[in-house]
């Protein structure tokens, strides 16, 4: 059984003790390919070093999180820009907006988010969106921005079947299914059961939004097959069946 993690933060400051072996341990569970989403120009460094340490397995991506969108956001922009023109990247990631922590630089975000699409399609890779209290306004500037060239994953999805339904209407967007489905309360299991397995792909988020049994503990890839085991619950069919279609869909999105 092979597994794609399509969302991961393992270069982050969180697994400094012990990085290699969350790495090595997610490989031997079955978990053959990680893709990394940046923060901004401070991560960069982190990012390509566990790229290069493992490089059949961490997939690097570049892009300018909501989150760490401010004044100086242009220059953090040109950053990102500067390096799409000396390599590949499995995508323009992690972008978007995020209305939770702060809504000081919304008018920037979408600007920043809007500028990094544009970058996607200039090099036709897909998008991974970050969309955090403010799904109807990423999805309009997704739609807006929206035609044959460009694709992507809804990061985090835990919305409604409405909501499931528009990003499925976008043709080429998948949502990421993270270790919410597992909670006791979430409603996502519910909205699962009405959304064809072939619009998911799973993630982690790690170090955040561990699943059950280990809610509450540091997250890694490896936990990604309690995500699985749920979806399979959910869908009534066999975990083997999940990890083979959501990692088709991955590679569909990323391209390998």
């Amino acid at each position: 059984m092979t597994l794609t993690d399509t969302h991961t933060h393992l270069f982050s400051e969180e697994f400094d003790t012990d990085r290699t072996e969350v790495v090595q341990r997610t490989i031997s569970a079955g978990v053959k390919k990680l893709f990394l989403p940046n923060i901004d120009s401070t991560s960069i460094p982190f990012l390509l070093a566990l790229e290069q340490q493992f490089p059949e397995n961490c997939f690097a991506m570049m892009g300018l999180h909501p989150c760490s969108v401010n004044k100086k956001y242009l220059e953090e922009l040109k950053i990102v820009e500067e390096w799409f023109s000396k390599r590949n990247f499995s995508a323009v990631g992690e972008i978007g907006m995020d209305y939770h922590w702060d809504k000081t630089f919304i008018p920037q975000q979408k600007d920043a988010f809007a500028k990094q699409i544009d970058l996607a399609k200039k090099y036709n890779i897909p998008i991974v969106i970050h969309q955090r209290e403010c799904f109807e306004d990423a999805f309009e500037i997704v739609k807006s921005k929206n035609d044959k060239n460009l694709s992507g994953i809804f990061h985090c999805f835990t919305g409604t079947v409405e909501e499931a339904n528009k990003i499925i209407s976008l043709d080429g967007f998948k949502m990421g299914i993270g270790g919410a489905v597992t909670y006791k309360n979430s409603k996502l299991p519910e909205v699962l059961k009405q959304i064809d397995l072939k619009h998911l792909v799973l993630e982690t988020d790690s170090p955040y939004l561990t699943p059950v049994p280990y809610r509450g503990k540091r997250n890694e890839s490896s936990f990604i097959t309690f995500v699985a085991q749920k979806i399979a619950e959910v869908k009534g069919i066999s975990v083997e069946e999940v990890a083979e279609i959501t990692t088709k869909n991955a590679e569909e999105i990323f391209g390998h």
